[in-house]
């Protein structure tokens, strides 16, 4: 039985970190990366202790497996990872409904995958709908990035509420930067 939660342990992260190295495009096959998906950043298991400790991420867990995680970025850690400070700092520069999103509320999905193995069985909306449920009362959005050659995970955010606002060239790739808008019912 998979149940999603928030992430509470050391060995949770160790399953987070492992997962993320298995999805890394530079570990996939071209073919592979393309069909299935990837994941781009690399996070150290130091910088998913800062994560979990500002904010707990979502997990997809089977028993002891991690099937999936969405990993929570709040404005705290922004600096403490070039990547995500490069999107807090294009997403600042977005004026979104009239409104600098520098001046809002918001959340970043600092990264989302599910394993090889539990693809199908919409984890991706599960998850999702967690995030959602266990942070809309302290975010008004939820943002990320997913790079544009990255279909099957841009589908994926898309059918869960996500909406492309903005399209970026940063660290050598494009980039769709995308929101979720918990304000609207």
């Amino acid at each position: 039985m998979i149940s999603i939660k928030r992430l509470t342990d050391n060995a949770e992260l160790q399953g987070i970190e492992a997962l993320q190295q298995e999805n890394l495009k530079r570990n996939l096959s071209e073919q592979e990366a393309e069909s299935q998906g990837f994941v781009t950043a690399e996070y150290t298991m130091d910088f998913l202790e800062t994560l979990h400790r500002a904010c707990p991420s979502i997990i997809a867990k089977d028993n002891e497996t991690i099937a999936g995680y969405a990993l929570v970025a709040v404005k705290s850690v922004r600096h403490q990872h070039e990547l995500l400070s490069d999107l807090f700092n294009s997403i600042d520069k977005i004026v979104y409904n009239g409104q600098l999103l520098e001046n809002s509320n918001y959340v970043i999905v600092g990264q989302l995958c599910v394993a090889r193995d539990y693809r199908g069985l919409g984890l991706v909306q599960k998850m999702y709908d967690y995030y959602k449920s266990s942070l809309s009362g302290e975010f008004d959005y939820c943002l990320t990035d997913v790079a544009k050659d990255n279909i099957r995970s841009l589908k994926a955010h898309e059918k869960s509420g996500f909406r492309i606002i903005e399209t970026l060239e940063y660290g050598g790739l494009s980039w769709n930067i995308i929101l979720w808008d918990w304000k609207k019912a």
